[in-house]
């Protein structure tokens, strides 16, 4: 089955611009790929064979989670029938530029590969909401309150890495200041604004940051508070990522101690999706919970 396009044309929105990061022409490869394979009947079990390579590798590629070879990609092409010349020429160059080193290569020795994946999800999503059971958002946290968090988690770790990893955290939050900054929106257990992470004082500088945080235009700050007896998001924390580029799925990120949850299936995030929509109807509205937010630091230490 041959697949011609007409020249100039790349069959996804989005590729041909300069300011597209890495992260984002991965996934929108990945994506292109997986439409080539699945319309020429190809396995992914037969396409990882086709690079030398594993059904994983494949999986991988496809949703934007390694660099792409430009071997790789063009054997891919071929298999899948792709013919124009000058379009598989594009996708060569494309995988070339999205094999740039992304921001956070710098801080490889103290990130795990699964979290990797994490960032350059974030990075590129236009819409992050996320519900908050035990610490304040990583992208809403002061630098001592960070501090603090990171040392509850790596309390063996010298303070050399400690504070690699504070600098990463911070780094994370720079898409705060963007000219086109993602939705942010995050519900938390009122027992988030209770614990004391650092002390009294780290954690008021805390609350007050938060305070204001959820008057900027594009985020939305939410409380669930202990008055509420039970609600949908007992089980734990989790995020939720909506990108731009509407080609590219939706995806609901958990995170263990070891490890994380990437979910990608329609059926799961949707289920996601509505006990977050849930959690937010059962908070505080955004007004109600700066206020709650002033009473809480008026009252801590």
């Amino acid at each position: 089955m041959n697949m011609v396009m007409p020249s100039g044309e790349l069959p996804v929105p989005g590729l041909g611009s300069e300011s597209v990061d890495a992260i984002v022409l991965r996934m929108l490869l990945g994506t292109q790929l997986r439409r080539f394979r699945e319309g020429a009947g190809v396995t992914p079990e037969q396409a990882g064979r086709a690079i030398r390579g594993s059904r994983s590798k494949i999986s991988r590629m496809e949703t934007g989670r390694v660099g792409l070879k430009v071997r790789d990609v063009t054997d891919l092409l071929v298999l899948y029938g792709v013919t124009d010349e000058h379009l598989r020429s594009q996708f060569a160059d494309l995988a070339r530029q999205s094999a740039e080193p992304d921001w956070w290569a710098k801080f490889s020795d103290v990130l795990p590969d699964w979290f990797e994946t994490y960032l350059g999800l974030e990075s590129a999503a236009s819409t992050i909401r996320s519900f908050e059971i035990q610490f304040v958002n990583a992208l809403f946290q002061t630098e001592d309150y960070a501090r603090a968090v990171t040392r509850l988690g790596h309390q063996a770790a010298p303070l050399g890495e400690i504070e690699h990893r504070v600098a990463l955290r911070l780094k994370r939050q720079a898409l705060l200041s963007r000219p086109s900054p993602p939705r942010i929106w995050s519900v938390m257990d009122e027992s988030v604004l209770w614990r004391p992470v650092g002390g009294p004082g780290v954690l008021r500088a805390q609350l007050h940051r938060l305070i204001e945080l959820a008057r900027m235009p594009y985020v939305t700050i939410q409380v669930l508070p202990f008055a509420r007896a039970g609600h949908a998001g007992e089980s734990g924390s989790f995020t939720f990522l909506r990108f731009q580029e509407r080609t590219l799925p939706d995806v609901v990120y958990i995170e263990q101690l070891t490890s994380a949850i990437y979910l990608e299936q329609r059926t799961d995030v949707e289920h996601y999706l509505e006990v977050m929509d849930q959690l937010s109807a059962e908070a505080l509205p955004p007004a109600a919970t700066i206020r709650f937010i002033e009473q809480v630091a008026s009252q801590v230490g």
